[in-house]
């Protein structure tokens, strides 16, 4: 049978109710263990700088295009970035430097295809072993997608990302809210943290944690997701994708101006069933839609045959990236890694 990912709860993003409440007694006992490990992690020193892209919630907010926004800046800074992941939903649990070409999602996950596309990858359950590997390859600034809390590596800067309209829910640890681990715990241990979105009225989740991050003088980055795809004007398309969070692919479509006729919300990181891909393929060919994925779904689909080939072929991809709204915000953050590195070694 074949594993699913579960969706987050939605009573996690809304104040506490009783569903809440009732998992609390989890949640202390959960939160306790989390902050303890985070607190006592021996982390082994990397003979490399190390920057971590992590998020306080479980599910995504954007680590993955700021990651990569954070490799172009190093690039034109004239560094070597390499990104560190554990590739998560992929079956190798070795340590692995990732090919486009020869790799596909089933085998490495997909969030390292796409950061291969900017810089050098390696996956790996073990950071440590992972980092000795992009130090053989040449590597000189560790990019690491991910692993915030569990990481055994020294940090050199720790930037937390956060989705201005989710923030961090109901503020509660799992399995009572979305928080990987207690705020204040996570608040100490980042370097500063990156609200991702348009401030809208009504809408902004974010207040709360800004508040707890302006009270320990850590430092609070802003920045946006930008479609970097043309125009789907008039398109009438079948948007399907398996995020974290759906109605951010629907709001890029939206100003994309593609009329969304049908929606398609799959599990985070969950590859389609043959069942599922016939759905799409036919429902497209009933009402004459464009099919319209993310470049994150676009990848599990490569290497497919067959049906899972024509819906890749026949399916667009809208590309985004993350833009800081300070163009000099990311190198900023590159150059006090390399500082703190450098501080590190020096002791």
């Amino acid at each position: 049978m074949r594993k699913q990912k579960l969706d987050a709860p939605s009573f996690w993003w809304r104040k506490p109710d009783w569903r809440a409440f009732a998992l609390l007694p989890l949640s202390l006992l959960y939160g306790h263990i989390a902050g303890r490990r985070m607190a006592r992690a021996k982390r082994q020193s990397a003979d490399l700088p190390v920057i971590c892209v992590g998020n306080f919630t479980l599910g995504g907010a954007g680590k993955t295009p700021t990651a990569l926004a954070l490799a172009k800046a190093a690039k034109a800074m004239g560094l070597r970035p390499g990104f560190l992941s554990r590739g998560y939903g992929g079956r190798l649990k070795t340590t692995t430097l990732v090919y486009q070409t020869r790799h596909t999602a089933a085998e490495v996950g997909d969030e390292p295809l796409l950061l291969a596309r900017e810089a050098m990858t390696v996956i790996s359950p073990h950071r440590t072993e992972g980092a000795a590997e992009l130090a053989r390859q040449g590597v000189d600034l560790i990019i690491m997608d991910d692993g915030f809390q569990s990481a055994r590596l020294t940090l050199d800067f720790a930037l937390v990302v956060v989705d201005r309209r989710r923030g961090t829910g109901n503020d509660l640890v799992f399995p009572a809210g979305p928080l990987r681990a207690p705020l204040p715990k996570q608040i100490a241990a980042m370097d500063a943290m990156l609200l991702v979105g348009e401030p809208t009225a009504g809408t902004d989740g974010s207040e709360s944690v800004v508040r707890l991050v302006a009270r320990a003088g850590k430092p609070v980055l802003t920045a946006r997701l930008h479609p970097v795809t043309g125009s789907l004007s008039g398109e009438r398309v079948l948007a399907y994708c398996g995020i974290a969070d759906p109605t951010k692919f629907h709001r890029t479509l939206e100003e994309l101006q593609a009329d969304l006729v049908v929606t398609r919300a799959f599990g985070d990181h969950q590859p389609l069933s043959p069942d599922e891909i016939e759905g799409l393929l036919a429902t497209a060919d009933e009402q004459d839609l464009q099919l319209v994925t993310t470049a994150k779904d676009a990848v599990r689909l490569k290497g497919g045959k067959g049906r899972t080939a024509e819906l890749a072929a026949r399916s667009k991809v809208v590309e985004i990236e993350m833009r800081f709204d300070d163009p000099d915000m990311p190198r900023h953050v590159i150059e006090q890694a390399l500082a703190n590195f450098r501080a590190r070694v020096a002791k």
